[in-house]
């Protein structure tokens, strides 16, 4: 397996452990917010999340997220474009009593949005060291090598 599939590989997998990312929509001028992103397995170009119409990213458009993996083992930085989700049978996929509790009129509340995030260009980096590389940092030894070649590039 090639490093690059390797990483992207424990991308999804990671962000299926712990799916939040901070996301904001690019030259608004806002901070990023936390989402929490609804995973399909067979779609690994787009995740989508709820919000409300009155959310600053319902909006859309070019938008980034970012990720840090539960035990901070893997970071990634995604651009893409944030698009309004409208097919019932999608918003129906994910729609759960968690996700219901945050509206007051359940699935028929009028300022429910879902979102797809259609995903472009990424950054992922690996933190993951072995007990040799960890021995190493601890004592101010060089890790360099170690983590060459645990960052990659990839259009997801």
């Amino acid at each position: 397996m090639s490093n690059e599939s390797d990483i992207r590989r424990r991308f999804w997998t990671e962000l299926a452990h712990s799916p939040f990312l901070m996301v904001d929509l690019k030259g608004s001028g806002g901070h990023s917010m936390p989402m929490t992103a609804q995973l399909d397995p067979g779609a690994n170009h787009c995740f989508w999340f709820y919000t409300s119409r009155t959310n600053r990213l319902a909006a859309g458009g070019p938008a980034m997220a970012h990720f840090a993996g539960k035990g901070h083992f893997l970071f990634a930085c995604i651009d893409g474009t944030l698009v309004a989700e409208n097919d019932p049978v999608v918003i129906d996929r994910y729609w759960t009593h968690d996700v219901a509790s945050w509206y007051a009129d359940g699935r028929q509340d009028r300022d429910m949005l879902m979102m797809r995030f259609d995903l472009g260009h990424a950054e992922i980096w690996r933190a993951d060291m072995s007990l040799g590389g960890m021995f190493r940092q601890m004592f101010g030894g060089d890790v360099r090598e170690e983590m060459r070649g645990k960052h990659v590039e990839v259009t997801l």
